[in-house]
Formats: structure tokens, sequence, C-alpha cells
């Protein structure tokens, strides 16, 4: 009976995975890091915030961006700038007539850098700050 319902359980769990797969999103655009722990993405749906200094809510999965300044990057602020990429996410839209942004991005499951050229290519972006 034990192996029974443990098989159940393992069922359960691996019929809920595809629908975890399906809820990330693929979002291109501007990632942008000014200033220590500030990290955003600007694609063409707007503002996704990743992470905010002094704030204890970030995305899930940053270690999954590594550093963007080792690859095609451009300073803005001694160590800190942006770059061109993609990454697998998922988001909360925001609500707030208040608040600008998109909304937030809660989760990244992985991101490819790509060369600023891409970006600055892409006519549905805004400009890098």
């Amino acid at each position: 009976m034990r192996a029974y319902i443990s098989t159940l359980l393992i069922a359960g769990a691996l019929a809920a995975l595809p629908s975890i797969v399906l809820a990330a999103e693929n979002r291109c655009g501007w990632v942008q890091n000014p200033t220590p722990g500030n990290y955003w993405l600007d694609d063409r749906d707007g503002t996704w915030i990743i992470a905010t200094q002094g704030s204890e809510t970030e995305a899930l999965g940053m270690e999954n961006m590594g550093d963007i300044s080792a690859g095609d990057y451009v300073k803005t602020n001694g160590y800190y700038g942006y770059a061109c990429g993609c990454m697998k996410v998922e988001t909360e839209r925001n609500t707030d007539p208040q608040d600008a942004s998109a909304g937030r991005i809660t989760a990244i499951y992985s991101f490819k850098q790509l060369k600023i050229a891409k970006c600055r290519a892409d006519k549905s972006l805004p400009k890098p700050e």
C-alpha cells in the first residue's frame, strides 16, 4: 500500500512539471544593472524588475544570469551598465496603475547573453539608460 501511495505522489508531481515549464516565457531585451543590487529587463512590453537594492524581493535563479559584464556589455557607471539578452522567466504582471513598470520577474530559468548590436537593431526596444 505504501509503495502504491508513493507511486501516486510521484506520478502527481511529474504530471505537474509540464505546467510549471509552460508557465515560463521567453523575454528578450536590455538587461540593466546601473548600480549595485539593481537589475531589470527592458523589453517590447516594458520594464520588468528583477532585483532592487535594499529589497528582500529578488527573482529566484539570479545565479542563472551569471556575470553580464563578462560578455558584450556597455559600462555606464564604473563596473555597472547594461547588456542584451534573452531569458526564460516567470513573471508577475503589474496591476498598480501608479507603477509604470510592466511587472516583476519572479524566476529566471535560463539566460543567453546576445551581442549589443542585436538589441540596438530591434526597433521594438526602448533605448537603454
